[in-house]
């Protein structure tokens, strides 16, 4: 049987970020969502993923889902076929970084999580396109969905979050990393400097998306999904 996928979401976001892309793998593979929503450390996170997906996985995470992705490769290398990541750095957060979450967080619990939903997910930086409008009303159903103190916890593991950097040159296994060519939150440059940590990763740069090409150019991420899916397997 082919390996399953395992799917990683973004911060505040559900299965529905992967939506299209799992109406096409999962006609002939076993996929599934993890949720990131529980545990203030990417580490927790990692461990609880670790308990319920199968003993061998292709792994994909996109956004903070690739930063708790790369916390499941450090932990358990041997149980992961391939890797993927999706508009996510391998980097910690500056102290600056992280003291910006913190009014973030406070303005969360006074009842405006609506607006820091809209400043913490760069919603004003997706691509431009005929459904671009409801791409940012799917986004901020999923994270008003998962509320306030979701977005505290989360918030919290990013501002915890390791310098995976050596994680990824140790990496031994099939990877592509995927980014939207016009992603101003983490520009092709800093997918590139990603690519180049892991030994033969593929960079797939995505036209005509930004930060959240899965459902910006849905089509194109599937076809590379399909193409990661058939990159030769690394012999470890």
């Amino acid at each position: 049987m082919r390996e399953a996928v395992v799917l990683l979401p973004g911060m505040m976001s559900d299965a529905r970020i992967f939506g299209p892309q799992l109406a096409d793998l999962s006609r002939d593979r076993a996929v599934m969502t993890v949720p990131i929503t529980t545990g203030e450390r990417i580490e927790e996170i990692a461990s609880g993923i670790l308990d319920v997906v199968p003993q061998r996985f292709a792994l994909l995470g996109f956004g903070l889902g690739g930063v708790v992705a790369l916390e499941v490769l450090r932990r358990a290398p041997d149980r992961i076929t391939r890797l993927c990541l999706m508009s996510a750095s391998p980097l910690p957060e500056t102290p600056q970084q992280a003291a910006a979450r913190e009014p973030l967080m406070i303005r969360a619990r006074s009842g405006k999580l609506d607006q820091v939903i809209d400043e913490e997910l760069r919603l004003s930086s997706l691509a431009p396109g005929p459904y671009r409008s409801e791409i940012v009303a799917m986004v901020k159903d999923m994270a008003l969905g998962l509320g306030v103190e979701c977005f505290v916890r989360q918030s919290r593991a990013m501002q915890r979050r390791r310098d995976q950097q050596s994680t990824l040159r140790k990496t031994a296994v099939p990877t592509m990393v995927i980014c939207g060519a016009l992603d101003t939150v983490l520009p092709v440059k800093r997918h590139a400097f990603v690519a180049e940590l892991v030994p033969h990763a593929e960079l797939r740069v995505i036209e005509g998306a930004a930060h959240m090409p899965t459902l910006e150019q849905a089509e194109a991420v599937a076809h590379a999904l399909r193409d990661w899916l058939a990159m030769p397997l690394v012999l470890r």
